[in-house]
């Protein structure tokens, strides 16, 4: 590419345009996970909506692979490529409440933590996912998981309308009367149709949680008693089950400091007069070997991962969805769980009943909405010598837990060799989002992603 390209893209924009050799380019290019060191020929650190509609342009123009970059939390490494460009959406990052209409509306480079902060502030809160240093837009796009899910739903599921820049470098406002074909397909179809700049949302008021882990003995009691209680108890309850190793934390003995446990983490958003009763509920699922459950504002229990996971580490994950924890499924759990080798890989399981079966699966692209469950086998690691060992650990556990999974899983839970499954993943919504990409990305442009083809 050219010098007198680069900076005729250069004079059209208001944020940064950095190229190799640039004293920050080095420190821009890298990703969440160190596994993906790509060397793209540009990156843009886009400041407005302007500066999106001229890199989607340019990159179209010029013929070039376009990542679209919000939190860069992209397990696959889609938040970068080779010898392309990178639109980083980071600096847009604004948040505006209505607090009469409960409306929220972020900007597409928000990540969780910057959305929760806003909105905690009005005693509200948009349902996301589990990690505030996620980016807003990939978690929405892909559905979005998280400790409100059973009682709000997906955080899709509370998107009102989103603006969208198109592969023809179009402005549109998509939601249920306005292009409801796009706002259709982005809600669960992930990056595929254009680059969303600006999410308007549904908050709720929910000020305070009362929430955090139960460690216990692994057995496979705990995880037909978790099944039991998610069957009875009250939506506002969200409980997330993992297979860990149990933290060297004061509230755990020292006897089982990285001992392979069942965690239960859970978030009450119910009544703070109920807590005590919520407590006993979920001790009483089995063994606790350790636990630390308080009362907390919101967006406290989106950050319990953030020290565990910062950037820069390795991952490598794989996705199940599945209806009930069966015998096969608990065999399985029992022996791969049990092999986790460090504090920040596991295997963590997510319910999607309750609220998010309020909505019809027609009704948006977001894939196996009829399950209960929707689970992640999270390989994490340091070092680059130990990716055999890592990767393999997964492929295993995924292996052991696929006959009794349904068919695809969370687009945003799959790793880069899950390219394979996306029509599987969305078996018959397939046709209507491969038709929907025709009309909005005849070419392809947004191709770095969990990709859906033009029909």
């Amino acid at each position: 590419m050219n010098d007198e390209l680069i900076k005729s893209l250069g004079n059209q924009l208001r944020g940064a345009l950095l190229k190799a050799g640039d004293a920050e380019f080095e420190a821009a290019r890298a990703v969440y996970n160190a596994m993906h060191d790509k060397h793209p020929a540009l990156i843009v650190q886009a400041s407005d909506v302007a500066d999106v509609v001229a890199t989607v342009n340019f990159a179209r123009e010029q013929g070039r692979s376009l990542a679209i970059r919000g939190g860069g939390h992209s397990v696959p490494g889609y938040g970068t490529c080779d010898d392309g460009i990178v639109l980083d959406l980071g600096k847009m990052n604004s948040v505006y409440v209505n607090p009469d209409a409960k409306i929220v509306r972020a900007e597409g480079g928000c990540t969780l933590g910057d959305l929760d902060h806003v909105s905690h502030a009005y005693g509200l809160a948009v349902p996301g996912g589990t990690v505030s240093t996620t980016g807003l837009a990939g978690l929405t796009l892909g559905g979005g998981m998280g400790h409100l899910s059973r009682s709000c739903g997906l955080s899709c599921d509370n998107l009102i309308s989103a603006d969208v820049v198109t592969a023809a470098g179009e402005i549109i406002t998509c939601d249920k009367s306005r292009h409801p074909d796009l706002f259709w397909a982005i809600r669960g179809g992930g990056g595929n149709f254009g680059v969303v700049t600006s999410f308007k949302f549904q908050a709720h008021p929910v000020a305070t949680v009362f929430g955090g882990p139960t460690f216990f003995r692994l057995n496979e009691s705990v995880m037909r008693n978790y099944q039991a209680l998610l069957a009875k108890i009250p939506r506002q309850l969200n409980a997330l089950l993992a297979m860990v190793l149990a933290p060297p934390a004061p509230f755990v003995p020292e006897s089982w400091h990285n001992k392979p446990v069942i965690a239960v983490l859970t978030a009450w958003s119910g009544p703070e007069n109920e807590d005590q009763r919520i407590l006993d509920a979920v001790s009483d699922m089995g063994e606790v070997v350790g636990q630390a459950v308080w009362r907390m504002p919101y967006p406290e229990i989106n950050t319990f991962f953030d020290e565990l996971l910062p950037h820069g580490l390795r991952h490598y994950w794989k996705a199940n969805a599945f209806m009930e924890f069966s015998d096969e499924a608990i065999s399985a759990h029992l022996e791969h769980g049990a092999k986790v080798a460090n504090p920040e890989s596991g295997y963590f399981c997510f319910p999607i009943d309750g609220a998010c079966h309020d909505v019809s699966p027609e009704d948006t692209a977001f894939a196996n909405r009829h399950t209960n469950f929707s689970g992640v086998i999270a390989g994490t690691w340091h070092e680059e010598k130990d990716d055999t060992a890592y990767t393999g650990w997964v492929r295993d556990y995924y292996t052991a837990l696929k006959p009794s999974s349904e068919s695809g899983a969370y687009v945003n839970f799959m790793a880069e060799d899950d390219e394979d499954q996306v029509d599987e993943n969305y078996g018959p919504k397939l046709q209507r989002l491969k038709e929907i990409k025709r009309i909005y990305d005849p070419d392809n442009l947004f191709r770095v992603n969990m990709n859906i083809r033009p029909d």
